[in-house]
């Protein structure tokens, strides 16, 4: 290791400005290492820090804030490495902590349509009935409604999350403006054991229950892999599987009812 190396926090710092990521990215990158690295390594040269010591802060981490702090110390030691600041990476060899994702309830249509949100309602419905990310609903403006169509190609960070973000969806209910933060719909939401996102699941599962193939949902939803749309269409509600059931019972008697009928 160089021992004229700049600390840690002097490094990270005059990274931020020039590490090629996205702005949502080095926002989560800051906010972790300021929070999880920088109070206990931050002033320790950058040539000095051990992988011991990384793993004694990362390990009392949930694994999720775990896996985002450690690829934020990847990414700034393998700058430093490519400066020829240091000779080695000390978190070249830390092992990524298993993330298990549980799955995410959401409410469906007619349970949120039945919900009084207060002065949210109109917000939340929107978000359900066009499945916009809470960026692109910040972004959105009067006159990318037209022709029946919500016409969403921007974020509020620019361009949207990916090539297949940038989509039309059929217009379904009244505009409303959205704040750049969703602190707001979030504490409305909250009560019900649901989150922002999760509205994306409601428009999902009314796209499902509508009929609408799983590849066409994934366009309307801007997923680039539709393998992530199938995940969602492949959730069952337990009335569902009461359904299935009746359906069932249904099918077997008219089966039997034509058996005996042909037997005549």
């Amino acid at each position: 290791m160089f021992l004229d190396a700049p600390s840690l926090d002097s490094f990270a710092n005059s990274l931020w400005p020039v590490l090629a990521v996205t702005k949502k990215t080095l926002e989560n990158y800051v906010g972790n290492y300021t929070r999880n690295i920088s109070p206990e390594l931050g002033q320790q040269s950058l040539g000095k820090v051990t992988k011991a010591e990384l793993i004694e802060v990362l390990s009392p981490l949930p694994p999720q804030t775990q896996y985002q702090t450690l690829m934020c110390v990847r990414s700034i030691y393998r700058e430093a490495l490519y400066r020829e600041l240091i000779e080695e990476s000390p978190v070249a060899k830390i092992k990524a902590p298993r993330i298990t994702v549980k799955p995410q309830k959401f409410l469906t249509w007619e349970e949120l349509n039945s919900i009084d949100f207060g002065y949210q309602n109109s917000r939340i419905r929107f978000l359900a009935l066009h499945g916009l990310r809470w960026g692109e609903a910040v972004a959105l403006r009067p006159e990318d409604i037209f022709d029946g169509k919500v016409h969403i190609t921007k974020s509020v960070h620019g361009a949207t999350k990916s090539k297949a973000g940038v989509r039309e969806v059929p217009h379904l209910s009244e505009y409303c403006s959205f704040p750049r933060y969703q602190k707001s719909v979030a504490r409305a939401l909250n009560p019900f054991g649901v989150t922002v996102h999760s509205l994306r699941k409601t428009y999902a599962y009314t796209l499902k229950s509508s009929q609408v193939h799983v590849t066409t949902a994934s366009k309307l939803m801007g997923h680039s892999n539709p393998l992530i749309t199938l995940k969602i269409y492949t959730a069952v509600l337990d009335d569902e599987t009461d359904k299935a059931g009746e359906a069932m019972v249904d099918y077997l008697a008219r089966t039997v009812a034509q058996r005996s009928l042909q037997a005549i």
